[in-house]
């Protein structure tokens, strides 16, 4: 008697047992997102810690193609007057002292009269303070006499230096003063020159305007060398620093890259867009950059150490990335999980993990089969 009560007790047990193992195989079953694997496949698969290394995060930021502001002269007229003569067009090459445009100007003239007035003054006291001199030699006239001639005529060298400095100023070469002197003719006519080579990127006027010294007529840039200038958002600041490569993608190029260096890195922060400036120098020998085009500059960013996962163990499923976390007794469940792009065969772990978890890195691909297939005849 005591004996058939055990064993109904004993078959009671593994009754319970049989229905705790059916009660968790259902639920593994009713979980489409773990899968329990055939010890074939098991034997096939191949996991791995979530590792960690450093990485440069590339930023990438908007920008555009802008003059190299070093090779950019704004060219103005230096006196005032009204434009008689347009000499340049708009995108046409210029080299350095060619007349861009001309001017008529009666306060030159004024100034040219005042220069020659000055200049038979000084002749006149010259002349006189010579004669004083011999006069006084000659004991006629008294020492005060002579030094008032001679001061008349220092001053008179003052004012010529002056008058000399003043059309220096408006724009008169050295060389064109002298011909004034010597030839005593007025010319009311001045050139607005180009100050260095490069292309007319810019004219403001138009012929019987009237300008000010004030107002900027000509834009001249040299286009050989151009900047690539975008705007850093004030959290990723710290990880730009001058020096580093980027690579800009001009669209209108086709997005073809092309690299440089990081030349300026802002020390502001723009409080309206909450951005600091960066700029990298672009040869342009072949001009196929135009200033004001569209760019994206890619700035690799300072190392920093980071979860990582090797590419194979990432699967896609609707339209998502996910990875195979081992969960022990031989189960393996779907996480997803958001990473950034591959570099070296590894993925940047965004989020999704905690680094702690052994990941299925190789074999995940059949290892998804299986678990839709299971899914699939589980429905």
């Amino acid at each position: 008697m005591k004996k058939a009560l055990f064993l109904l007790l004993t078959v009671a047990v593994l009754a319970g047992c049989n229905q705790e193992s059916n009660k968790s195989a259902e639920q593994e079953v009713r979980d489409p997102l773990t899968v329990l694997p055939s010890q074939d496949l098991l034997a096939q698969l191949k996991l791995n810690d979530i590792s960690t290394r450093p990485v440069a995060e590339t930023l990438r930021v908007s920008g555009r193609i802008d003059f190299d502001e070093h090779r950019l002269a704004r060219i103005g007229a230096t006196v005032t007057g009204r434009v008689t003569e347009v000499d340049a067009l708009l995108g046409q090459s210029v080299k350095k002292g060619e007349i861009l445009a001309k001017l008529n100007s009666s306060e030159l003239s004024s100034q040219q009269l005042a220069y020659l007035k000055a200049r038979a003054q000084l002749e006149l006291n010259r002349r006189n303070a010579e004669r004083a001199k011999a006069l006084f030699e000659a004991d006629v006239i008294g020492a005060a006499e002579l030094q008032r001639r001679e001061s008349e005529y220092q001053i008179s060298k003052a004012e010529t230096r002056a008058a000399s400095d003043q059309l220096q100023l408006l724009g008169v070469s050295p060389a064109a003063i002298d011909r004034l002197a010597k030839q005593g003719e007025v010319n009311s006519v001045t050139p607005v020159a180009a100050t260095m080579n490069g292309v007319v990127v810019e004219r403001k006027l138009a012929q019987g305007q009237v300008v000010q010294p004030a107002d900027s007529l000509f834009v001249v840039a040299d286009l050989a060398r151009l900047w690539a200038v975008a705007q850093v958002p004030e959290q990723q600041v710290s990880q730009v620093r001058v020096g580093q490569s980027v690579s800009i993608e001009v669209p209108a190029l086709g997005n073809e890259k092309l690299v440089g260096k990081l030349i300026f890195v802002g020390q502001t922060i723009n409080p309206e867009t909450r951005t600091v400036l960066v700029r990298t120098e672009l040869d342009n020998s072949d001009g196929r950059l135009k200033p004001a085009m569209l760019a994206s500059m890619l700035i690799e960013a300072r190392a920093i150490e980071r979860m990582v996962v090797p590419a194979s163990a990432v699967v896609r499923e609707n339209d998502e990335d996910h990875v195979f976390v081992a969960m022990g007794d031989g189960a393996f469940r779907l996480t997803k999980v958001k990473l950034g792009p591959e570099q070296g065969g590894q993925r940047v772990v965004v989020s999704g993990l905690k680094g702690e978890e052994k990941l299925v890195v190789d074999g995940a691909f059949h290892l998804n089969n299986e678990r839709n297939r299971k899914e699939m005849e589980g429905s």
